[in-house]
């Protein structure tokens, strides 16, 4: 293959990464390479609908006054991910409000805003945040398209369901890679042919990239701070010796595929309730976290870790491996998920050879005709 002809081939396949993650990404509910807003808080700079390019914090480095950023909130907007404008950085974190609101998220009671909360950057350029116009219209719709096969399996059977899927496509998958057992050296020698199994893989490893982000990217720990005193009052991390702490917070599923959200005590004194809750697309639920106080007065400092899956596999299997090790658990998703990924493209594509045509000289409709015959057969 020709030098120039293989720019061309590696950057279409660099074309193809790039879109797999940003579609992977929008329908995970993470914003991968894109976000966008749903509400008009960032009038004029963004309205309702609006996209934006998403730089990950990792590579955006530590924000500044004046950078919007997509953070997880716990109060703004009933929690979640949230994209607002830096105003002030203080010792405690960050300030942030809304371009349109007339006070910060701190006022309303959110929490000052840490560098570990920030999950993306709003790229700018010259000072202005660069615009999607209408970008999350378009992905509202296709989420909610994309999600209704989910909603009606319903969360609990979603694993069991995608598991006997993937074995059904595993098993098409072997039939199609038979029928390209005839490939001989002429069609690998050919010029503008790529390898079947190269995009395949490729392929494979974005989406299980995008998947691992938007199963880890939420996750991650939390504190609750707990006061020991003679004096408690209504506050309920404000205890008398002995007596039982309570706070409770809310979880939120915003990707296609339901999820199964684990929370575990760091704590012999902690207890969380529940422990383990699957939520589908958008759906919500609150989990409560107790501690039995100390009998000594003082400041207590207990947390808690939550681990998030994608519902790929049975709820009880997935809490079974989470119960050995969380990574073992993670890694489990990920299998089927590249697994699944790979058996659906092995079966659309074969396992053979791909000619890149400079001319559509073979119509699309014939192209099809001719797969579907090799079915028949």
């Amino acid at each position: 293959m020709k030098p120039r002809r293989l720019l061309a081939g590696g950057a279409t396949v660099l074309l193809v990464a790039f879109v797999l993650l940003l579609v992977v990404g929008q329908l995970l509910g993470q914003p991968l390479l894109l976000g966008f807003v749903t509400t008009g808080s960032m009038e004029p700079t963004l309205s309702s609908g609006d996209g934006f390019v998403a730089v990950p914090s990792a590579l955006a480095g530590e924000p500044q006054p004046g950078d919007v950023v997509v953070f997880e909130a716990e109060t703004v907007q009933g929690g979640g991910l949230t994209t607002h404008r830096v105003v002030a950085e203080t010792d405690g974190g960050y300030v942030t409000r809304g371009d349109a609101n007339p006070f910060t998220d701190q006022d309303g009671g959110e929490p000052h805003v840490t560098e570990e909360d920030v999950v993306a950057h709003a790229l700018r350029v010259d000072g202005e945040v660069v615009v999607v116009p209408h970008l999350g219209t378009v992905v509202t719709a296709a989420r909610g398209a994309a999600a209704t096969p989910f909603v009606l399996l319903g969360s609990d059977n979603v694993g069991t369901v995608m598991m006997f899927v993937g074995m059904a496509l595993l098993l098409l998958a072997g039939m199609a890679g038979e029928g390209d057992t005839r490939e001989t050296a002429r069609s690998r020698s050919r010029e503008n042919v790529l390898a079947v199994w190269t995009l395949v893989l490729l392929a494979a490893a974005v989406i299980t990239a995008a998947a691992t982000m938007a199963m880890v990217v939420p996750a991650g720990g939390y504190d609750m701070e707990v006061v020991v005193t003679d004096d408690p009052t209504a506050d309920g991390q404000v205890v008398a010796p002995g007596e039982t702490a309570e706070v409770s917070y809310e979880v939120h599923n915003a990707g296609v595929v339901p999820a199964l959200i684990v929370t575990d005590p760091q704590d012999r004194r902690t207890a969380v309730d529940p422990p383990q809750t699957a939520l589908g697309f958008d759906e919500r639920d609150r989990v409560t976290v107790r501690v039995d106080a100390p009998q000594r007065t003082g400041e207590y400092t207990y947390g808690v870790r939550e681990s998030r899956y994608l519902l790929v596999l049975p709820p009880v299997l997935l809490v079974a491996l989470h119960s050995v090790h969380p990574l073992l658990a993670l890694l489990a998703v990920d299998l089927v998920v590249a697994t699944f990924v790979i058996a659906v493209a092995v079966g659309v594509f074969g396992t053979g050879y791909l000619r890149v045509r400079s001319s559509p000289d073979v119509p699309l409709k014939v192209r099809i005709q001719r797969r579907l015959r090799r079915y028949r057969r």
